[in-house]
């Protein structure tokens, strides 16, 4: 996969909660780190328009980025973020440094294509269920998928699918799969329409007060 981010950082001198909560406040800065590769940890601080624009990219949390650091530039992968409990803001942002000879392990989205199309759906009126939408693989850091498409044209009510019924993409594995066949996980199933009962109003009811004249009169007939 090609480089397609780039981030311009700072190194970040001061560390500790309250320098982190002065960057954040006064010079809308995020703090974050670089680490890994068998390299010494990195504190950074990064532009926090940069950040989260880059972060409305789908692609941005499965691609190898070049994090620019003055001259330096460091090859990584988002690893976290850290956000706001109340508020949909980072707070801080973790990197992890890649060596291109090394697998790592990604957690890739899914997308699920042909849901319109699929034989349930269009011809029974049923409807797709996801259980997954992403899944953990290993692979090369250049052979990391953005994306991994999950088709289900062909699907039929009551079909289930599992991680072993997709294709991955080439010398891409999965986490799941290699620990054995119990781990196949279910992704998505066909669900069939549901049936509502219809109530017949014009459906006899017995007379109310049928069951206690009845009982009155084996009570009399009790007292002669």
């Amino acid at each position: 996969m090609s480089d397609q981010f780039e981030l311009q950082a700072e190194l970040r001198e001061d560390k500790g909660k309250g320098s982190s909560r002065r960057l954040r406040r006064l010079a809308d800065q995020i703090p974050a780190i670089v680490y890994g590769a068998g390299k010494d940890p990195k504190p950074l601080t990064l532009i926090r328009k940069d950040l989260e624009k880059a972060l409305e990219n789908e692609a941005f949390y499965t691609n190898v980025l070049t994090i620019n650091v003055g001259k330096s530039k460091e090859k990584a992968i988002l690893k976290d973020l850290q956000r706001h409990p109340a508020k949909d803001m980072v707070m801080h942002a973790d990197f992890l440094r890649v060596d291109e000879k090394v697998e790592i392990k990604m957690t890739i989205p899914l997308h699920f294509i042909n849901e319109d199309t699929c034989k349930g759906v269009k011809l029974d009126g049923g409807m797709i269920q996801h259980q997954v939408t992403e899944i953990d693989v290993l692979c090369l850091p250049s052979n990391i998928p953005e994306y991994i498409e999950v088709d289900m044209a062909e699907r039929e009510i009551g079909d289930i699918v599992h991680l072993s019924d997709i294709t991955l993409p080439e010398h891409v594995t999965s986490i799941d799969l290699r620990l054995g066949e119990e781990h196949d996980l279910a992704l998505a199933s066909v669900q069939a329409p549901k049936v509502e009962l219809e109530i017949d109003d014009e459906a006899p009811v017995a007379p109310e007060g049928d069951a206690d004249e009845g009982d009155s009169d084996a009570d009399e007939g009790d007292e002669e």
